[in-house]
């Protein structure tokens, strides 16, 4: 290889098939992306929401989940937040060579959100979206957050969300998934120059 050219990296891409009496989703995730997504969960919102965490933070991701809607929208929103994390958390391998923290924020109108991401392996979440009791384009608000956790957790990832202001539900529920794509965009970042280092001081994630 001549020293002016970057060593070639492996694709960092994961697929899941995950089936349980509540819900069967398929999905495929592609961290160096260009943000296109092909999402179909069978709730509008849920589709909105992630379709912006996907293109935002530079991903590609093909989703179909099937679930027990009527009943309501809890099982798809939780799983569907599960598959994503168990996505990332393949994809990202053993997390060598990327910058771990991430933070944005991101705006949408009067509604204003903050993200911090750690791609530790310490799965954590704490957000408050200060949401509403009701629902959005047939996802409660309540599922809201529960996705964001679900996925911080199956990803084995600590995660702070937050909306910081805003009084419309749809616009905080939109920025907090949009300031937490940019926050992971900017943590999964890699450097080719460094793609054996792990950036703790224990030396493994």
């Amino acid at each position: 290889m001549n020293s002016d050219q970057r060593p070639i990296l492996p694709a960092r891409t994961a697929t899941i098939e995950r089936s349980t009496r509540e819900t069967r989703i398929s999905a495929t995730l592609v961290l160096d992306g260009s943000g296109t997504a092909e999402l179909h969960t069978g709730i509008g919102m849920l589709d909105h929401l992630l379709t912006a965490l996907v293109l935002h933070a530079g991903f590609d991701c093909t989703l179909k989940c099937e679930g027990d809607l009527h009943v309501d929208d809890h099982h798809t929103a939780e799983d569907c937040g599960i598959v994503l994390g168990q996505l990332l958390d393949a994809a990202l391998g053993d997390r060598a060579g990327i910058a771990r923290y991430g933070m944005a924020m991101a705006p949408l109108d009067e509604a204003l959100a903050r993200t911090v991401v750690d791609l530790c392996t310490r799965p954590f979440f704490a957000g408050d979206l200060r949401l509403g009791s009701g629902t959005i384009g047939g996802l409660s608000c309540q599922n809201v957050a529960h996705v964001l956790s679900s996925m911080a957790v199956s990803a084995r990832i600590t995660l702070h969300v937050d909306v910081l202001k805003g009084v419309n539900d749809h616009h905080m529920a939109e920025a907090a998934f949009k300031s937490c794509a940019l926050a992971l965009r900017e943590a999964v970042a890699r450097s080719p120059s460094a793609a054996a280092a792990v950036r703790s001081t224990k030396g493994v994630l």
